[in-house]
């Protein structure tokens, strides 16, 4: 019995040492309403290229589930609208979609979480009242085989769920949802699952640009907008809305309720009158969101709070009815081309503060390979450059400052900056074929560094990219103070009972 005891001890400490080892998140949403996209494995291979390790799908779609079987990454699935009645009918329906959809797949395919039904309060069919029926049912067919604990059950929704947002303390929900948000909240209460939301600052500048700026809508602003009810500081409208969100949730006494953005973004393309759809402006939107996010900044009514948070989204997808920016939310175009360059890891020269970036307004230029290039012809002009050109391309090679991420387009803009450096940094020098494009931002990143006009070598390591004082630093310090104590403490318990769980796993996924 003291045995039992100990064992349930030991395995809740290391769950929350898990939680502490993770923290904020970057996903992407997989949206497939479109009839030019590669296929599933070639997504899969795509995703992990970029270093991508979370994505939502819409549905539970078969060929989705095996392409992205062994590989890691973890997957959000969905039940659409259009089953919520009969999976809120009857339990067997949502027993015979477990067994047939999702038991064949997992766990070599690692899906970690179930939306049930998606943004119901916009659908012009009344489905609201079958999103509980149903999210239980599934929630019972996941208790039958085990799975109840591992993969949680969930709705999503967009920001109208609430009736007021501004100012964030006045945050409420839409009293005519409370039939259906009454018994939700109960569940995810109930469920530890996270409340699933929407959020587009994209929406909020295009449809009131009178009363929003740009900036704010952007991560840029320099001005702080003042909630009068808290005194908190706001300079972007992302954390003003989850934070109305949270207000929301405390005025009905679900506290502990989390939150999980499962769509946001920013479109690169437009309608005439969607002038702010531009690739400029989400290339800002996504990086910022993304330093935002990883750096566990919180908001302000939740500093330092974890988030995970998708971005919409992974593809163009030309089928979506409405505006022209409908079509244009992806990051890459359907031959899977960047439609600008994003760094899903938040380490790239567009998220920190380097000496170089700082000093770029002084003239300084670099020259990099253009992403809309064909695999082929980067390679040639590769080759070229670390051939005939003459360029050191050691730090490309593995193991080295450059050599991750290991992309034809990154080793390629680091040898073509080598060679425009050191022949002058002319327009010819920054040619190869057409596949190089000069920038006035310094592409390094990390212990890779960029050479400049003068420089005659690459740095080992770049001390000015990040700072010492960064918070999530700070943080990460601290969950490994904690988890080295606790650890220590419990270690002669958990080596005696070693023989009944595999304690390596714990310390290999924190490591």
């Amino acid at each position: 019995m003291a045995w039992g005891f100990g064992l349930i001890f030991a395995v809740s400490l290391l769950l929350m040492l898990l939680d502490l080892c993770r923290g904020s998140t970057i996903g992407i949403c997989y949206g497939r309403n479109a009839d030019d996209l590669p296929t599933p494995d070639k997504v899969a291979q795509l995703v992990q290229l970029h270093n991508i390790k979370y994505v939502r799908i819409y549905d539970s779609n078969v060929q989705v589930l095996k392409a992205f079987s062994n590989t890691g990454v973890e997957l959000m699935i969905g039940i659409a609208n259009l089953d919520l009645l009969p999976f809120s009918q009857f339990q067997s329906n949502a027993d015979s979609w477990l067994k047939n959809n999702i038991l064949p797949y997992y766990p070599a395919t690692k899906i970690t979480h179930i939306t049930v039904g998606a943004e119901v309060t916009e659908s012009p069919s009344n489905v609201s009242a079958l999103v509980v029926p149903a999210m239980n049912n599934v929630l019972t067919a996941l208790r039958k085989v085990g799975l109840h604990k591992r993969i949680k059950v969930s709705t999503t929704h967009s920001l109208g769920v609430l009736s007021r947002s501004f100012p964030p303390s006045a945050g409420a929900f839409n009293s005519s949802h409370a039939f259906f948000l009454k018994p939700m909240l109960e569940f995810l209460a109930e469920n530890q699952s996270p409340f699933m939301i929407d959020i587009y600052p994209y929406y909020a500048y295009r449809d009131s640009a009178t009363n929003v700026s740009l900036d704010y809508a952007l991560f840029e602003s320099s001005s702080e907008v003042i909630d009068p009810n808290t005194g908190l500081l706001y300079t972007n409208m992302f954390d003003a809305q989850i934070d109305a969100l949270y207000f929301a949730l405390m005025a009905l006494n679900f506290r502990t309720i989390k939150i999980m953005v499962t769509e946001t973004g920013w479109p690169s393309k437009g309608s005439p009158k969607e002038s702010a759809a531009t690739p400029d402006n989400a290339q800002t939107y996504n990086t910022n969101l993304i330093r935002h996010v990883i750096n566990d900044t919180g908001t302000p009514a939740k500093p330092g709070e974890k988030l995970d948070v998708y971005i919409f989204s992974l593809f163009n997808e030309n089928r979506k009815p409405g505006l022209a920016s409908e079509r244009n939310w992806g990051l890459f175009y359907p031959d899977q081309t960047s439609v600008y360059s994003l760094d899903f890891t938040g380490k790239g020269a567009a998220v920190l503060t380097t000496e170089a970036n700082v000093t770029s307004s002084n003239g300084r230029t670099w020259c990099i390979a253009s992403n809309k290039s064909s695999e082929m012809d980067l390679q040639n002009a590769l080759d070229w450059a670390c051939g005939p050109g003459n360029v050191d391309c050691t730090a490309i090679q593995p193991s080295q400052p450059c050599y991750e991420p290991d992309t034809t387009v990154s080793h390629a803009s680091f040898a073509f900056n080598s060679y425009y450096q050191q022949n002058g940094a002319t327009d010819v020098a920054c040619s190869f074929g057409g596949t190089g494009i000069k920038v006035d931002k310094d592409p390094s990143y990390d212990n890779c560094l960029y050479l400049t006009a003068g420089s005659n070598k690459t740095l080992a390591s770049n001390t000015t990219a990040i700072s010492s004082t960064s918070s999530s630093s700070t943080q990460n310090e601290v969950s490994t103070w904690v988890f080295s104590c606790l650890l220590v403490a419990f270690l002669p318990f958990l080596l005696s009972m070693s023989d009944k769980f595999d304690l390596s796993a714990l310390l290999r996924f924190c490591h």
